[in-house]
């Protein structure tokens, strides 16, 4: 073996050590949350010892750094394939599809996500990276709205846009709840139902509009027309003399 080679065998090994430590981290942020772990606990769940783990991590602080960012690269990924700009050409409930389903899915694979960045310790940076993805998030889905409901006022956009994230943030906390299989999925169907009953309104209130004063205007003169007819009867008779 060359001396070239060998740094290479030992940088891959520690990056196999650390994706192990991170993997455990994650497994232990998500049991007990951030604020409650542990660095020792963190090792037992790598099935190493403390001092192996301060070879790569000098402390919990570090190993939730590592991980938040790998967790947030990750996510923008989810963000980008939802968010494409061809989507916009889909009827709604396949937009829906579109976008709810790449970011379950992520959320669904990486349960640590939440409990890490909603944490109330966890460190600065990362609650401040993630408080921007938030905001981008955000502003992904007004012009998703804008798009398909031009004439919302931004005031409106930004409320619904609000509330359609609170909607979806709801929900998968019941999805990731819920048990693998056929009740996740109903659950996340609920959820797309939820979302579609909410959105469908504002999609559907400009067309249907026009239809509403055309079918109200020939009513109101069929109903008026037979009550002048009475009055002019009186007029018709004469007194017999």
């Amino acid at each position: 073996m060359s001396e070239e080679q060998k740094p290479r065998r030992r940088q891959a090994r520690g990056e196999r050590r650390i994706a192990q430590l991170l993997q455990a981290a994650a497994n232990v942020f998500c049991a007990n949350g951030y604020t409650a772990s542990s660095t020792n606990a963190i090792a037992r769940e790598a099935h190493v010892s403390p001092g192996t783990l301060y070879q790569y991590f000098p402390n919990k602080e570090a190993i939730a750094m590592e991980l938040g960012e790998r967790l947030l690269h990750e996510m923008r990924e989810a963000h980008g394939q939802a968010f494409v700009p061809e989507n916009l050409a889909l009827p709604l409930p396949e937009l829906l599809d579109a976008v709810v389903d790449p970011m379950i899915e992520f959320n669904c694979a990486n349960p640590a996500f939440l409990a890490l960045m909603y944490g109330s310790d966890v460190p600065g940076r990362i609650a401040e990276e993630h408080d921007e993805l938030h905001a981008t998030l955000l502003t992904r889905v007004q012009e998703v709205i804008g798009h398909y409901a031009p004439t919302l006022s931004a005031e409106d956009r930004a409320r619904t846009a609000g509330m359609t994230f609170a909607a979806f943030k709801g929900g998968l906390d019941l999805i990731l709840a819920a048990p693998e299989g056929a009740e996740r999925d109903a659950t996340i169907a609920e959820l797309k139902t939820l979302l579609l009953r909410y959105l469908s309104p504002l999609v559907e209130k400009p067309a249907e509009e026009p239809a509403e004063r055309h079918t109200e205007e020939p009513a109101e003169r069929h109903t008026e027309e037979p009550a002048e007819r009475p009055a002019q009867e009186p007029v018709t008779t004469t007194p017999s003399r």
